[in-house]
């Protein structure tokens, strides 16, 4: 029989320090020692919903419940059979789990894991917020902070305490379906917004009703597919890995994340679920991670379906074990259980990491309140659905709107402006939304709460009678939608024509797209609005940016809305017709063409086009809008530049300060950027990199001077030995377009 080395064994007793106190570790431990195998690999188990349900949605199936819990004894269940319940059915459904709990050896509870992406997805007439891409536009930590606090309450108030977010990955392929779930294509904005999500999620104390343990994901470098393909094989460098997508998971683990979950794909041909080093070694070791790994959707059984790395469903198991998972989202039978026994029994997988696994899963169900209560609380359901949730969706969908374009000043629109609304987006709250809204894919428009608006009710709810006339219906893929005859004779009655694209909801896989083009159905009706001789408006609402090159020069006015949840149709409203003035700021560089799609913090040959020898130009940067981009109604102006000092030496800190002033006739905000140049390095220099934001509110006429704080960490990348350096140099820093330069020395 195969066996193990010692040393491997010992690999497999990294620490755990879920346990807040020496007696709940005492108690963990004890609690190990009285468990056999089989109940330790159920601990490991988690399965989907479907598996103990009824046909029915939210009726669970009392034998099929049984036998997962006391026959296969798993410790978690995840996830709904089709869509969103309700408050009351997500009681009974965890009641009744908790319940049939108690009939066990140990009464060990189960911990519930539903993803809550941009809200709580899967309770009726919760709360959503902008998605994260969306999140990123408003440049507003704290409004992401307090978005996280209220899904933390509504998933609570629904019973459950593990919350399958955030997603950290960095959206730096805007082909990937997943890219509206990611923070943008910046690092720093990605670390910042992500950290301060958990930190929202968990801070209040997980035994607290108002706290839920996060999950950071997907471990890692998941968005870096080469083809955008979900679930595809990336090909990256350990370089590229360490420098922009680690640091957002060193800053969430700093922040407190209790769980991680597990990129699907591969790196450089090795499944991120069979790869040791990064799950083990970087993780573990290197990164300080204590909390508990699980896996994406069936992602062990796939490394023999699917990445054939294993040559049979029993040694998939070994290999993710013995990488260092802890929990496997099996999710839909109970093999996972049944072949980790046979491993263990055949001595593949060595009993010590099977403890190792368990321990933490057991400290994470401490650490939540689970072993004091395991039922959904009523102080936890008294925070679900209050009022003051919806003023702060209304307050991230406004601040995530940007504008992009505003010829001759078209916007704001007069209140007795004559619009005519069109497009597939007009009527449709799906793509408002987007993905993992009430269902899944977020198509489903029945579950969506009954006063959610549309682009043309809420137009309509703002101006006076008749000045809103409609050729759009509901249906995002309607052919009354794309009717270019019927709209062409309505404009002949308009001022104006708001013209709504975009895409409509979707989520991962079945987001998948050759190219991000605009559908033809889509660039002929813009075509034909431009055609009419009346100025269009365009708003998008969509989840990463399609290509607008052919009709933008036809617009008078661009608004990007991105999928800004529960109350996008009363944002965009407000912006356009000047209720509120955008303030928004592109998270990622919107792509002129496909063929050539350079992200901001290019490199110095990205940035230079050589025709012959000498003959070359700066043009390799050239977005249709470039990351940062963003209108106001209101215009500021930015000068004195000023530097604590020339020379930022060691630990010491260099304070870079400069005066904005709101030159325009409204009141508004501005998010003042920094940004930094290494001139020269040992690694090839970025052009710029952001390194600091602060939003700010200014009344017309008002000046305000904006102060950052500079350390050597604030400098730093990752050199050729893959060590996080800070080399001396000079660097140029960059406001608002005004710049100075200052040396490092060490």
């Amino acid at each position: 029989m195969k066996k193990l080395t010692a040393a491997l064994m010992a690999l497999f007793t990294i620490g755990y320090c879920f346990a807040q106190t020496p007696a709940e570790k005492q108690k963990i431990d004890a609690l190990l020692k009285k468990m056999t195998i089989e109940e330790k690999v159920g601990q490991m188990t988690q399965v989907t919903l479907g598996v103990v349900c009824t046909p029915v949605d939210g009726v669970l199936d009392t034998a099929a419940l049984r036998k997962a819990i006391v026959d296969y004894k798993v410790g978690s269940i995840l996830n709904v059979t089709g869509h969103a319940l309700t408050l009351d059915q997500w009681h009974t459904v965890v009641t009744q789990i908790q319940d049939e709990e108690k009939q066990t050896r140990l009464n060990i509870p189960i911990i519930y894991g539903l993803d809550g992406i941009h809200g709580q997805t899967y309770t009726l007439n919760s709360t959503l917020f902008p998605q994260s891409i969306a999140m990123a536009a408003t440049r507003n930590v704290a409004l992401a902070a307090a978005g996280a606090k209220v899904t933390a309450k509504e998933l609570r108030a629904s019973g459950v305490r593990w919350e399958f977010a955030p997603v950290l990955d960095c959206g730096r392929q805007p082909l990937w379906s997943r890219f509206a779930e990611t923070y943008g294509e910046d690092v720093y904005i990605g670390k910042t917004f992500g950290s301060a999500v958990i930190k929202a999620y968990e801070e209040d104390g997980l035994k607290n009703p108002t706290a839920v343990a996060s999950c950071m994901k997907h471990y890692i470098g998941y968005s870096a597919s080469r083809t955008g393909k979900d679930r595809t094989p990336i090909y990256m460098p350990d370089i590229e890995m360490r420098e922009y997508y680690l640091p957002q998971f060193r800053e969430a683990i700093k922040a407190g994340a209790s769980t991680l979950m597990v990129n699907s794909g591969e790196i450089n041909g090795t499944p991120v679920h069979a790869n040791k080093y990064l799950l083990t070694d970087l993780l573990r070791k290197e990164l300080g991670f204590e909390g508990v790994i699980v896996t994406d959707w069936e992602d062990i059984e796939r490394l023999y379906t699917r990445h054939l790395v294993a040559e049979s469903p029993r040694k998939a198991v070994a290999m993710a074990i013995n990488a260092g998972i802890d929990m496997s989202m099996v999710p839909s039978d109970f093999s996972f259980y049944t072949l980790l026994l046979e491993a263990v029994q055949k001595g593949e997988v060595p009993v010590a990491r099977i403890d190792d696994a368990v321990k933490r899963i057991l400290a994470l169900k401490m650490k939540v309140g689970l072993f004091e209560n395991a039922y959904p609380e009523a102080t936890a359901t008294a925070n679900f659905g209050k009022p003051e949730y919806q003023t702060i969706a209304l307050d991230a969908a406004h601040e995530a709107m940007t504008l992009l374009k505003n010829k001759n000043n078209i916007l704001p629109l007069a209140k007795d402006t004559r619009i005519l609304v069109a497009g597939p987006a007009a009527q449709s709250i799906s793509a408002l939304n987007g993905c993992w809204s009430y269902t899944w894919q977020g198509k489903e428009e029945q579950w969506y709460p009954l006063d959610s608006k549309t682009i043309m009710q809420a137009l309509v709810d703002k101006l006076p009678v008749g000045n809103v006339s409609n050729v759009s219906v509901r249906g995002f893929d309607s052919p009354a939608n794309y009717d270019v005859d019927k709209l062409t004779a309505a404009a002949k009655d308009a001022d104006v024509i708001v013209l709504c694209l975009g895409e409509n909801a979707y989520a991962e896989s079945p987001g998948n797209t050759r190219d991000l083009a605009l559908p033809d159905n889509q660039v002929k009706l813009a075509e034909a609005a431009a055609a009419t001789g009346k100025p269009v408006i365009l708003v998008l609402a969509e989840g990463r940016p399609r290509f607008i090159t052919s009709i933008e020069p036809k617009m008078s006015g661009v608004l990007m809305a991105y999928w800004s949840g529960k109350k996008s149709a009363e944002a965009i409203a407000d912006v356009l017709l000047g209720n509120y003035n955008p303030d928004g700021k592109l998270p990622f560089s919107y792509p002129r063409s496909m063929g050539e799609m350079v992200l901001y913090d290019r490199k110095p040959t990205e940035d230079i086009r050589e025709i012959f020898n000498a003959d070359m130009n700066n043009t390799g940067y050239d977005p249709l809008y470039p990351f940062g981009w963003g209108l106001s109604y209101t215009s500021f102006e930015y000068s004195n530049i000023q530097l604590s000092g020339n020379t930022l030496k060691g630990n010491d800190t260099l304070t870079i300060s400069v005066t904005i002033k709101n030159t325009g006739k409204r009141d508004g905000k501005q998010t003042v950027e920094l940004y930094t140049h290494q001139h020269f390095a040992s690694i090839t220099p970025n052009m710029q990199r952001l390194r600091a934001f602060k939003k700010i509110w200014l009344k017309a006429g008002d000046t305000q001077t904006v102060s950052f704080t500079l350390t050597k960490n604030d400098l730093a990348f990752v050199n050729a030995q893959l060590k996080t350096v800070t080399e001396p140099g000079s660097f140029d820093v960059m406001i608002g377009g005004k710049k100075a330069t200052f040396t490092y020395a060490q």
